[in-house]
């Protein structure tokens, strides 16, 4: 849990320095204290899914699309079939059929 130690180190570094401009009254500072409390909450999931198997889901897609292409096994090898003959075409006197 590392990552999600660091994220939340940074969001009470945030409240701290929040509680300080406030108290001190240093209103050019109150932005970037309410910025690093916003960065600190972005961080907690990204932290969260990070330490908890993300990584390794990560590093199996990666794997998974930086992969060549299999290549198929070839099929077992057949023994030669015959050649049949081509159908004889109708005589030219024959009677068809008529279609309804």
């Amino acid at each position: 849990m590392r990552y999600t130690k660091f994220a939340l180190l940074i969001f009470g570094l945030g409240l701290v320095l929040g509680l300080v401009i406030v108290a001190g009254e240093f209103a050019r500072l109150e932005r970037v204290a309410s910025a690093v409390m916003a960065l600190g909450l972005v961080l907690v999931p990204v932290a969260l899914f990070a330490d908890g198997r993300g990584l390794a889901v990560l590093a199996w897609i990666a794997r998974r699309f930086s992969r060549h292409k299999r290549t198929k096994a070839r099929p077992k090898s057949r023994p030669a079939t015959r050649h049949r003959k081509p159908r004889a075409a109708p005589a030219a006197g024959a009677t068809q059929r008529k279609r309804r």
